[in-house]
């Protein structure tokens, strides 16, 4: 039988944004495995801050898979961390999240390249030009030569994976960009993007670059974007009913649980949500129809068509973590009678 490569991936426990790790196990199947096929396996807690050193022993549970193209017989086998009884370790998020298939969520991850302790494409010592031109910018003064293959490059992994990629635009900062991922409920969508994530990271290793997911590395002081992950969603309900009523309703709750969001939604968003640069400031709640600097952007074809479709959340920053934010969603939804 052939040898597959399968590599475990899991979330650390770094707060307050947990690191991605990935090991690799050798076994043979008849065929790519199933997600029950996949053993449990094991590490070292201790090195990860999971575990103190006398009992360091920590589980991966298998909870999605997707083939690798980089490797021959690459598997990506994304984990859960348990503890040793079998119960969800205190940084899996996942385990414990609220979920719902019927809830779509459009993930819009933000990031930025960064080489020598810079964004990629600042001159040493400097800053190039003002923002302008950059988004959705081409040629080699915009987005220069390596980030567009670089994206391009981990545009086709993820869709060779099977991920639900949806697209790639540059950002409004020079060496920023941004991919969408889409997913059908909370855990389907952020394994995806957590998959995505390791997967660029992985990617730029080869070119000397790494990835800045913080949402404002250029600090507050200065004219430049921050990195969101704006989460688009749509239920059934406002999917198939929708209304108006309800939809003043819904808002009305987000409204109500606003700090309940942003303790999920990314650490240092004080530094982005300043009511500047398309973003609401993080101490109010509003929202408007295709308005980029309120906190709920409410699109022209929702309105249209009966207050039905989906909405877009345009708080949670690029670090956030996508089973956390979707999950707050939902609660806050179902708080709302139909």
């Amino acid at each position: 039988m052939p040898k597959y490569k399968l590599e475990y991936i899991w979330l650390d426990g770094y707060t307050p944004v947990p690191n991605l790790r990935g090991k690799t196990q050798v076994k043979e199947f008849a065929d790519f495995p199933t997600l029950e096929e996949l053993p449990l396996w094991g590490f070292d807690g201790s090195s990860t801050r999971q575990a103190p050193g006398r009992s360091s022993d920590c589980v991966l549970k298998p909870v999605s898979v997707y083939p690798d193209s980089t490797r021959k017989n690459g598997v990506l086998v994304m984990c859960e961390v348990m503890n040793a009884d079998g119960t969800p370790h205190i940084s899996n998020h996942r385990a414990t999240i609220l979920d719902d298939p019927d809830t779509w969520f459009g993930f819009e991850q933000e990031y930025f390249f960064y080489q020598d302790g810079r964004p990629l494409g600042f001159p040493d010592g400097g800053y190039p030009a003002p923002q302008g031109e950059y988004y959705t910018g081409v040629g080699y003064k915009n987005v220069g030569d390596i980030a567009r293959q670089i994206v391009e490059e981990h545009l086709d992994l993820c869709l060779d994976a099977g991920i639900n990629h949806e697209g790639i635009n540059a950002e409004v900062a020079k060496g920023q960009w941004e991919f969408q991922i889409f997913g059908k409920g909370s855990k389907r969508a952020a394994d995806e993007v957590w998959v995505a994530r390791y997967l660029l990271i992985r990617q730029c290793e080869k070119y000397g670059i790494d990835v800045n997911f913080h949402c404002k590395p250029l600090g507050i002081e200065l004219d430049w974007n921050g990195s969101g992950m704006h989460a688009n969603f749509s239920t059934k309900t406002l999917r198939e009913t929708g209304g108006k009523e309800y939809f003043e309703k819904l808002m009305a709750a987000f409204d109500k649980y606003r700090d309940e969001h942003i303790a999920v939604y990314g650490p240092d968003n004080h530094l982005r949500l300043t009511g500047l640069h398309e973003t609401q400031s993080i101490d109010k709640f509003s929202y408007g129809v295709a308005d980029r600097g309120a906190s709920i952007r409410v699109p022209h074809s929702f309105v249209n068509n009966g207050y039905k479709g989906y909405l877009e959340d345009r708080r949670p920053n690029s670090q956030g973590d996508p089973y956390q934010i979707a999950s707050r969603i939902l609660k806050t939804i179902a708080s709302v009678a139909v």
